[in-house]
């Protein structure tokens, strides 16, 4: 990872907000007092349906579609050795910080159940450390990093009128691979899990808990559904090509307007054939969340960068600007909190635990001592960033 104190000219200051709080939004809702004890609109679907919790992730790799073409429109959308290589290292590094971030927490974990037990410090270390065989491959960083490089080499190798043609071949191609394979529904059977199984092993997959209780392999982040994902980053690059092509703000604003709109209604529509669903990441939920997205983006750039309302824009444009940054340091001290112990009337305990069950489940209750836990950790990773923008700093691979 590299760091530059040199202002960013030219920056879309709606874009680092909407990012800002969907970094935000991702940290608010993987980090409550307690699992067991979550307010419904904070917590995914269970399976078909959607939640505000669901349309943060989407929102994010949207975001990167935008942030794509801003990008490669300074190198005339060309591939050269200079882009593939910008773009495969930064594709390869986010892969990496993603599988070493799922060890981290692996690690963690499996030194902090051997507390207590009669072994030298050292075992337990390396004993720990060597949970290979359980570590799951695939997750959010992991599939940021695969829809950032297909995404851009699709960019910059194919022409732009032809991209609108090659989302919707994809997310067709995708809704009809599922339905003839009955894949809707949360079981083995499901197309997603077969491919990841045979490519993965169940060993290296996210475990899902399905309507009946049982347990079964099941990766949200898999091999198969991370298809309609390039196409979702696609409909991002889309939105930045109508941000960027005309000055007027007015026709910008409509531009946007439109196409948002367009894809809300075409994703409800086709939520009758094949379900909004996250966890399989349909054709569906690839319209309504990109349809959502592009209507905030709209607002916020009225708001913002139009009528020039920015005093209260701090605050998520603080996460803006370092958006990975703050989500791996915020998934690292999530790790720590979660897994360091300590003895507490003679037992172990860990300090997130410490906290939410000794000092705010007493006082506000489980469920909003919960949120409160939630939100405290966000101000606490808000301050890492804030003095990263305050001195100007931008982190990025």
């Amino acid at each position: 990872m590299s760091s530059t104190t040199t202002t960013k000219p030219g920056r879309l200051l709606s874009l680092d907000v909407l990012r800002g709080f969907t970094i935000a939004g991702m940290i608010l809702v993987n980090n409550p007092g307690s699992w067991q004890y979550v307010y419904a609109p904070l917590r995914h679907a269970q399976w078909h349906g959607l939640t505000p919790t669901d349309l943060v992730f989407p929102f994010f790799m949207f975001i990167m579609g935008v942030s794509m073409y801003l990008s490669y429109r300074k190198f005339d959308f060309k591939l050269t050795k200079q882009t593939f290589w910008k773009f495969t290292r930064r594709s390869v590094l986010l892969f990496l910080i993603g599988l070493i971030l799922g060890w981290f927490g692996l690690f963690c974990r499996e030194l902090n159940q051997l507390n207590g037990v009669n072994m030298p410090l050292g075992e337990k270390i390396l004993q720990a450390a060597t949970q290979f065989e359980n570590i799951r491959i695939l997750g959010v960083l992991q599939r940021l990093a695969l829809v950032s490089f297909f995404g851009t080499l699709i960019i910059l190798l194919v022409r732009q009128k032809h991209i609108p043609w090659l989302i919707g071949f994809i997310l067709l191609f995708y809704w009809i691979l599922l339905g003839c394979t009955h894949s809707y529904e949360a079981s083995v059977d499901n197309i997603i899990a077969i491919v990841d199984r045979a490519i993965l092993g169940a060993s290296h997959m996210y475990k899902e808990t399905v309507a009946d209780g049982s347990v079964i392999a099941f990766d949200p982040e898999g091999i198969l559904s991370t298809l309609p994902c390039i196409a979702h980053v696609l409909l991002g690059v889309w939105a930045g090509k109508l941000i960027t092509e005309t000055t007027n703000h007015e026709e910008k604003l409509q531009k946007l307007f439109i196409f948002g709109t367009i894809l809300l209604f075409s994703g409800f529509l086709l939520d009758y054939g094949f379900p909004i669903n996250k966890k399989i990441w349909s054709s569906s939920f690839v319209l309504v969340t990109c349809g959502f997205a592009s209507l905030l983006l709209a607002l916020l750039i009225w708001i913002i960068d139009i009528r020039q309302k920015k005093k209260w824009c701090v605050f998520f444009e603080s996460f803006g600007v370092n958006p990975l940054f703050i989500y791996v340091v915020a998934g690292i001290l999530s790790i720590l909190l979660g897994n360091i112990s300590f003895i507490y009337n003679g037992e172990w305990i860990t300090i997130k635990n410490f906290v939410y069950t000794v000092w705010l489940a007493p006082v506000f209750g489980n469920y909003l001592g919960s949120l409160i836990y939630a939100l405290c950790f966000v101000f606490i990773n808000w301050i890492i960033g804030h003095i990263l923008y305050k001195k100007r700093i931008y982190i990025k691979l």
